[in-house]
């Protein structure tokens, strides 16, 4: 699961809604919403993200040590 406070973080940091991301990347808002609540997205959604929000600490989000 990723770390959902931290990419909200860099939705918010990026001056982004949940909704402006989940249009960006291909899906439906309601979709990035499910997701996010599951903590699991694709490896190309993940990867649009890091593009998208210019996001730097990428393993820390998307590869939470536990």
């Amino acid at each position: 699961m990723i770390n959902t406070s931290l990419l909200k973080a860099e939705i918010v940091k990026n001056g982004l809604t949940q909704a402006d991301v989940a249009r960006k990347i291909g899906i439906s808002p309601k979709t990035f919403s499910l997701k996010m609540k599951k903590g699991v997205f694709g490896t190309d959604e993940a990867l649009a993200m890091v593009e998208l929000l210019n996001i730097k600490n990428a393993e820390q989000i998307f590869l939470p040590r536990r």
